[in-house]
């Protein structure tokens, strides 16, 4: 029988918003200002860590939201002749984890490819150190547009605006480090901004320093891809003794146990 309600609640609910009785999703255009409140910090990093820049992170947080609201409004249609403040407490907190559910499966996607989307970096910046030795930073970043990965070119069109618009502090460097937080990203981005400010005479001195730190951020990634991949050879190692022992261990109990019947 529950079932049975959830599923009239839920086509009352569909035909209510098809025939616009209810519109979730102009409920959410006007009141996105409130919604992103609840937006997290990373959370369009992490779309473009999975999507690439193909994709919304607006869009997807917009449905993320729809998605919260509707499972609220079901449940609550379902309880609506016992509706308590414990229900609608309930049907909040329901509506509350379909909407971070979106959040949690990005972050899986992170922490799963964490060691790959953090190679990204060096390598980018491998490649425009090489650029740097024949053109100043600014010019260097636009001409590394095209061959950066797919994940950085919003962000460094961004960033190249902002500096040819006449800001010459750090801000634009930054900005760039928070929208991409990869590992040592800030750090990397602040020593970029000084090579820009160094003088010609300079220019080399600093650019050995910043080609150290990149080797420095490649020999990491290398290190953490070795180690990664030592765990899992331990793993698959250790859960291939435990079920050879197991299984040995299985053998001598039957072959006591038919030596005992003999």
């Amino acid at each position: 029988m529950y079932f049975e309600i959830l599923a009239l609640g839920a086509v009352i609910v569909a035909a209510l918003q098809f025939t616009k009785v209810i519109d979730v999703n102009k409920l959410i255009d006007d009141n996105k200002v409130y919604f992103k409140r609840f937006k997290e910090d990373d959370y369009d990093f992490l779309v473009r860590a999975k999507y690439g820049e193909g994709v919304d992170p607006d869009f997807l947080f917009g449905k993320r939201v729809r998605d919260g609201l509707l499972s609220t409004v079901v449940l609550l249609t379902v309880f609506i002749n016992n509706l308590s403040y414990l229900y609608v407490l309930a049907a909040v907190i329901v509506g509350f984890v379909v909407f971070k559910m979106g959040y949690s499966s990005l972050k899986k996607y992170y922490n799963a490819h964490l060691h790959e989307i953090d190679s990204l970096l060096p390598h980018y910046l491998k490649g425009l150190e090489i650029l740097i030795q024949h053109y100043t930073v600014p010019v260097a970043l636009g001409k590394s547009i095209d061959s950066a990965p797919e994940i950085f070119k919003k962000g460094l069109r961004q960033m190249i605006a902002e500096i040819n618009a006449g800001d010459s502090s750090i801000n634009p460097y930054m900005s760039f480090a928070k929208t991409y937080p990869v590992r040592d990203s800030m750090r990397m981005m602040r020593l970029l901004y000084r090579l820009g400010l160094g003088k010609q005479e300079r220019k080399q001195e600093q650019l050995l320093t910043f080609s150290r730190s990149i080797s420095s951020l490649q020999q990491k990634a290398r290190e953490t891809r070795y180690k990664e991949r030592l765990d899992k050879m331990e793993n698959k190692t250790m859960s291939m003794l435990i079920a050879t022992g197991a299984g040995t261990m299985i053998l001598l109990i039957f072959a006591v146990l038919q030596m005992m019947n003999m």
